[in-house]
């Protein structure tokens, strides 16, 4: 509880909920970062309009790291 008047309570990273959700903007900016910086490619498969291509990137995310927990499996 805040008094009025009062300053407002100091900010922290850990502090949750503070900050507004991530733009796309942001998220693409990020996407490019990590592809120029470390080769990493963050690719949304619902952005993926080929079907073959879509499903090799989900075979090889699963082979590596699992299926998916939840959600639609095709990609789609």
């Amino acid at each position: 509880m805040r008094l009025p008047g009062a300053p407002p309570s100091p900010r922290s990273s850990l502090d949750r909920g503070t900050r507004s959700p991530t733009t796309e903007a942001e998220l693409s900016a990020m996407r490019a970062a990590a592809w120029h910086r470390h080769g990493v490619a963050a690719l949304a498969v619902n952005d993926i309009a080929d079907p073959w291509l879509r499903q090799a990137v989900i075979n090889e995310a699963s082979r590596r790291w699992g299926p998916r927990n939840g959600g639609q499996h095709d990609g789609r």
